[in-house]
């Protein structure tokens, strides 16, 4: 009984602190992303497939936490694994970079450099990918509506670029 109180003492700080660190991120993207999403962003010239502004909150809110889920499910196999660190390092660089393209796009204005960052994140996610499918399936799953949305979100980053 002991060992079942730690074991699901443990796998709950897991949980909180993947999903702590995943929606920190979003919270400081979206923070860096409030005003210029109201004074630059306004004025860019936008492709027709651009999604309605009030859509990005939930989208992202609702990725991050699968996003967090998955690593969980990764960390759960134990910290010892040699698989889990190196998946976990994937897992991080993905995570700062996605952080980094608010604060290149959005912060420094920056549809160019967002475009660099984006093409780079897609890679990592890819390194995420390879790294979390042979530890948890079910993980790696999750994060496939992650990779279609930063895949659109490139395009439209890239359409951006062209437009502007």
């Amino acid at each position: 009984m002991a060992t079942q109180n730690r074991t699901w003492m443990r796998d709950a700080g897991l949980l909180l602190a993947a999903l702590v660190l995943c929606q920190g991120v979003g919270a400081l993207a979206g923070y860096v992303t409030q005003g210029p999403v109201q004074t630059w962003y306004p004025t860019l010239n936008k492709p027709f497939f651009t999604p309605p502004d009030w859509l990005f909150a939930p989208v992202w809110i609702t990725l991050y936490a699968m996003m967090a889920v998955a690593w969980y499910l990764v960390l759960r196999q134990g910290w010892g694994d040699a698989q889990v660190k190196q998946a976990t390092w994937a897992f991080l660089v993905q995570l700062a970079l996605n952080g980094a393209w608010s604060f290149v796009f959005f912060g420094m204005q920056s549809i160019a450099g967002g475009l660099v960052v984006i093409i780079a994140l897609l890679l990592a996610i890819r390194w995420t990918l390879k790294r979390f499918r042979p530890l948890s399936k079910p993980a790696f799953w999750l994060l496939i509506p992650y990779v279609f949305w930063t895949m659109y979100a490139t395009l439209l980053n890239g359409t951006l670029w062209m437009m502007n």
